[in-house]
């Protein structure tokens, strides 16, 4: 019931945070009997939601023992469906045993039932997989070895893909692999446990990397979000539902990264130099990147800014009744997140927690004080109520579309003073395309 219920309400909080949660291939989650999802770990509690909010049943987590530090908080977690568990490098958790959690485990499967695991074992907001602990193959090995499983266990990988993992309204992409099974390994793993481990350990690798966009390193990390910057990141953020072309894109980026490192890797000190001096001088002029790939007429400018504006003049009244009623807990997470948190991976999990408490309070202290004044009947507190959400993104979307204008409005001025010098950006901008995705010399 318990379970039910906060799947429920962090189900809403997770659609209100993301603008879009994409799955890919969900119907490879229908498969019968015990299972384990095995998943990369990129933001903390949110992909453990993210996983919950996708599949049908309930879930049960493996989760680090030093969560379950007192007897309200065992039993709550316990009572959501997570198992704790000791890590080798924390100091282990009073009444938690790593003996007693894998014969959870082993139980839930024989059961039929679902258990996710999180095999990088930490979370950290990278691209790149860490390597895989083998304890996730050791479960489903030993589970087959015991044999009182109806059907053979399936292990399936999904590869979470955030387009900025901390931000409001921004895209999750959720890519569901083909189920793994452990069954060709287990008469090795009879003869010789680890060697087998390790070697399902590699092919859960392998087909969990193929689900990612697998960055190098954290460096290249840093590199592949400027040149989404540079050549798709404004793009990406105003194009609608289109998460898996955006991760395409990403992908394809990443991969001629991993590239150049391989066989020019001097090129890359050039491309991080040129990528900072271009954004340098966009910053300087107020111009957002995707303008500079326009055509320039004044006149179509000028109508369309004009447009625009009356479009936000018609718009104003919408905006101001959103903002009323959503901008101070806005505002009041936006400012105590960073100053609570310091780890960037909880942002987006602590912001739900709190949104999720702070807006209904906000909500009903609006329904109580309108009622003061105006007798409201039952169903216009109902409307009231949801129209204070509703209109709380529209609020946010006017305010995004009013920045669109401005930095659309700087351009026409730029282009009337500073034609010159964006001609120059323009050429540096197509040269760097052209080195890092036509060309195939070093510069």
């Amino acid at each position: 019931m318990i379970y039910k219920l906060l799947k429920l309400i962090i189900g809403l909080g997770i659609r209100m945070y993301y603008r879009e949660i994409r799955v890919k291939n969900s119907e490879r989650l229908n498969s019968i009997g015990g299972r384990i999802i095995i998943a990369n770990h990129p933001n903390t509690m949110m992909d453990g939601w993210i996983i919950s909010y996708i599949t049908k049943e309930p879930i049960y987590f493996m989760a680090k023992g030093t969560f379950f530090n007192s007897p309200l908080k065992k039993w709550l977690l316990k009572s959501l469906g997570l198992i704790p568990i000791n890590r080798a490098s924390e100091s282990a958790t009073k009444g938690v045993k790593n003996t007693d959690s894998f014969e959870a485990c082993y139980r839930l499967l024989e059961e039929g039932k679902t258990v996710v695991i999180f095999p990088e074992g930490t979370s950290y907001k990278e691209m790149q997989l860490r390597e895989l602990k083998s304890g996730t193959a050791r479960i489903a090995l030993e589970v087959e070895k015991r044999g009182k499983i109806k059907t053979p266990i399936q292990v399936v990988p999904i590869g979470l893909v955030y387009t900025e993992a901390e931000a409001f309204r921004s895209s999750v992409l959720v890519s569901i692999g083909e189920p793994i099974s452990p069954t060709p390994f287990l008469s090795m793993f009879k003869e010789n446990s680890s060697k087998a481990a390790r070697e399902l350990t590699d092919v859960f690798t392998d087909k969990l990397s193929s689900l990612l966009v697998n960055a190098k390193s954290n460096h290249y990390d840093n590199l592949v979000d400027s040149i989404v910057a540079l050549y798709g990141k404004s793009k990406m953020r105003f194009n609608g539902k289109n998460m898996e072309k955006d991760v395409d894109f990403i992908r394809t980026i990443n991969t001629k990264i991993n590239s150049i490192s391989d066989t020019y890797p001097e090129q890359l000190i050039y491309v991080q130099k040129e990528l900072n001096e271009i954004k340098n001088e966009l910053d300087k002029l107020h111009i957002s990147p995707a303008f500079l790939d326009r055509n320039y007429r004044s006149v179509m400018f000028i109508r369309q800014i004009l447009q625009s504006i009356l479009a936000l003049l018609i718009g104003l009244p919408f905006f101001l009744y959103g903002i009323i009623h959503n901008g101070l807990p806005y505002k009041f997470v936006d400012f105590i997140i960073p100053r609570m948190i310091k780890d960037i991976e909880y942002y987006a999990p602590v912001a739900i927690l709190l949104g999720l408490v702070l807006y209904p309070l906000n909500y009903f202290g609006f329904i109580i004080l309108v009622d003061y004044f105006f007798d409201l009947t039952f169903w216009e507190k109902v409307i009231y109520f949801f129209s204070m959400p509703i209109f709380g993104l529209v609020a946010y979307r006017f305010f995004l579309y009013t920045s669109y204008i401005s930095v659309k409005t700087d351009f026409v001025i730029e282009m009337k003073t500073q034609k010159d010098k964006i001609a120059v950006l323009r050429k540096r901008k197509a040269d760097l395309f052209e080195l890092l995705f036509t060309s195939n010399t070093p510069n």
